[in-house]
């Protein structure tokens, strides 16, 4: 039994030895070495052979840039050197040390970048610091790095264009950058100083907002300098940042001025005028639109819908009842893209017989504005017009005598019955206007040969020497025609065909005789 005993604990240890070899072997950091490339995780670790790039952890390699690009040691270096001054700047410096740290200058969680050199491979990784991991970085690198920085810093904000200072909690001023300095200067004539805030205290500012605009004034020119003023809190005290925005005012008072000016000549205008904006309210009107729709003013001073304005029309009968009412806002519908494209015209006849002349133009922005213009007087006058012509030209076709009137251009203007039954033509009724020459060809070749027509024409075209005269034609059916030509206003010739018995023409001379006496 003892011999048994003692054979098999030299077996068990035997054993032990064995394991403890095999644990040995791969837990040892040659084996370790022989694969120096990244799992599948989550760490932040770059391989490099040399400068080149070999491998790295999908988080780590989108750091550098595209992962489809080439990348290098350099990469690595320009992205993280600010962070972490101390870090090399080749993988010499890491063949030469073996085991680098490079811990980060400041950052709310710390962490270090820890360079390895394995077998001619560099290995790097950003972790979190440890307490037992490498040796602090060098003092005087870090303050270098620091001041570089600072440095930086300083030169940013001294030489922005917009005034940035810091007050305490009374509102005193203890920091300031170059912008601020000459504001003071422009302002005070002085350098700024505990007591020189240009600026309405931070508390006057609504909180909600933490912005409010400024004004400061130059006391040599009393110009007004005005700036969107933004208030930071920051710890014992208050940081404030002051944006120019002298151009964004002056626009908007160019604006208010360019608005009153159209203001005050809209209200010369005897044309009704209302514009409405993108969302189709009605921002612009003139007291002519009052006065020819009737609308109240305050009404139209709520800034009512497009909608809204034309049913208050509809409803003060101040235009054409539709046929149908259920159709109306449809109606409306396609007034409102009419007018956008500049086509809506229409004439509106009321019922209190009052003639309105509507029409539509778009304006910037989606705007569209409608002009109402009463042409009450202009189509009364038309109509007038137009009625004295028809009772003329009635009176006209009731002679006997054949009339034609010749412009000075030799267009024929007018003929009566008479004459269209006399030639057997209806000038109305031609596409081309009728002219001197087109009359002669007709009565030539209804009458005998004769010189008249030839003076005629050329009576009709000239200016010189126009008195009146008469000759007689003989139609080929035989039948005699006094031809008597008038000069009248404004260059024009009237010329009458009248049908005479035998002696007629001795009665036509004595008539002629006693006018032109």
């Amino acid at each position: 039994m003892q011999g048994v005993s003692t054979i098999e604990w030299i077996a068990l240890a035997a054993i032990c030895l064995s394991a403890a070899a095999v644990a040995v072997g791969l837990l040892s950091p040659r084996m370790q070495r022989r694969r120096p490339g990244p799992q599948a995780t989550d760490d932040m670790i770059w391989i490099f052979d040399g400068t080149d790039l070999v491998d790295a952890t999908a988080p780590a390699r989108h750091l550098l840039g595209p992962t489809d690009a080439p990348q290098h040691w350099d990469d690595l270096y320009h992205t993280f050197c600010t962070g972490y001054p101390t870090m090399p700047k080749s993988p010499q410096d890491v063949e030469r040390a073996t085991t680098l740290v490079a811990p980060a200058l400041e950052c709310a969680e710390p962490t270090e970048m820890a360079f390895e050199w394995i077998g001619g491979i560099t290995r790097v990784e950003l972790r979190t610091c440890k307490k037992h991991a490498a040796p602090q970085a060098d003092p005087t690198q870090v303050l270098s790095a620091a001041s570089k920085e600072l440095e930086t810093l300083r030169f940013a904000v001294n030489n922005a264009h917009y005034p940035v200072w810091r007050v305490t909690e009374k509102g005193e001023v203890i920091w300031y950058n170059k912008a601020y300095e000459e504001l003071c200067q422009s302002v005070l004539g002085k350098k700024p100083g505990p007591d020189t805030a240009l600026f309405s205290a931070p508390y006057e500012v609504p909180i909600p907002t933490r912005k409010g605009r400024r004004s400061v004034t130059i006391p040599e020119t009393g110009k007004k300098l005005w700036y969107d003023v933004t208030i930071i809190e920051y710890e014992n005290g208050t940081l404030i940042y002051g944006v120019d925005i002298n151009a964004v005012v002056d626009a908007e008072q160019a604006q208010r001025n360019f608005v009153q000016t159209l203001a005050k000549t809209f209200a010369q205008l005897s044309i009704g005028l209302a514009i409405f904006d993108r969302d189709r309210q009605l921002v612009l009107f003139n007291p002519a639109l009052i006065d020819l729709t009737a609308l109240p003013a305050d009404f139209l001073s709520a800034r009512p819908t497009l909608l809204s304005f034309f049913d208050r029309l509809r409803d003060q009968r101040m235009m054409p009842e539709p046929k149908n009412y259920g159709s109306w806002r449809d109606q409306l519908a396609d007034l409102v893209a009419a007018a956008a494209d500049g086509r809506y015209q229409e004439t509106w006849s009321l019922a209190s017989g009052s003639v309105y002349s509507v029409s539509g133009r778009p304006h910037p922005d989606g705007a569209v504005a409608f002009l109402f213009e009463d042409i009450t007087a202009e189509i009364t006058l038309t109509r007038r017009f137009r009625s004295d012509l028809e009772m003329g030209q009635a009176i006209f076709d009731r002679l006997d005598d054949a009339i034609a009137v010749f412009s000075m251009d030799g267009t024929l203007t007018f003929s009566n019955a008479a004459y269209h039954a006399l030639w057997d033509v209806d000038p109305e009724n031609c596409f081309a206007q009728t002219s001197i020459l087109d009359s002669v060809r007709i009565w030539q070749d209804n009458c005998a040969a004769t010189p008249v027509w030839g003076d005629i024409r050329d009576f009709v075209a000239s200016q010189e020497d126009r008195a009146e005269w008469w000759a007689k034609v003989t139609l080929k059916s035989g039948e005699s025609l006094i031809c008597s030509i008038h000069p009248i206003l404004n260059g024009a010739t009237m010329i009458n065909f009248t049908r005479t018995p035998a002696d007629a023409p001795a009665r036509r001379n004595k008539t002629l005789a006693l006018t032109a006496d």
